[in-house]
């Protein structure tokens, strides 16, 4: 059995980009980047950046164009894909993408009081109180209509 799974949380590098292939469907693409920390042989913190391509397609596409922006915290789950195509220069061009299946969306900023992570939750209970109190813009895509 083969398995081609990524799971990436990161913040936006630029705003999502929407087009519409020729058959219709959406296509939204961003780039993501992600740190990784750790102490070196003489104990001083390091910091690296990995900057990566992601793909949405159809309604996936849609909503990351409506709600993600620059900067954004999200979590992105899909599989990593390699394309190849010849530039205009006649040099042949490489790229890796991530192909994104699913998304979850981080704090938003503003809003009503803190973020969401910044609410502790002790019961499950409490969960339905915390989220009434997250304002969400009046657009047709309603966040109860979001499929994941």
């Amino acid at each position: 059995m083969n398995l081609n799974k990524v799971f990436l949380i990161g913040n936006l590098t630029r705003d999502p980009e929407l087009r519409t292939m020729p058959n219709g469907n959406a296509v939204a693409s961003f780039g993501l980047a992600t740190n990784r920390m750790w102490k070196g042989k003489d104990g001083s913190q390091q910091k690296q950046t990995e900057f990566h391509n992601i793909v949405m397609f159809g309604r996936l596409a849609e909503i990351a164009k409506q709600y993600l922006q620059k900067g954004a915290m999200a979590m992105i789950e899909g599989r990593i894909q390699n394309r190849s195509w010849e530039g205009q220069d006649g040099q042949k061009k490489y790229r890796t993408e991530i192909v994104a299946e699913a998304m979850q969306m981080g704090p938003r900023s503003g809003g009503a009081g803190k973020p969401l992570a910044e609410n502790p939750v002790k019961h499950e209970e409490e969960t339905p109180e915390i989220l009434a109190t997250v304002e969400y813009p009046e657009d047709e895509i309603k966040p109860d209509e979001i499929p994941f």
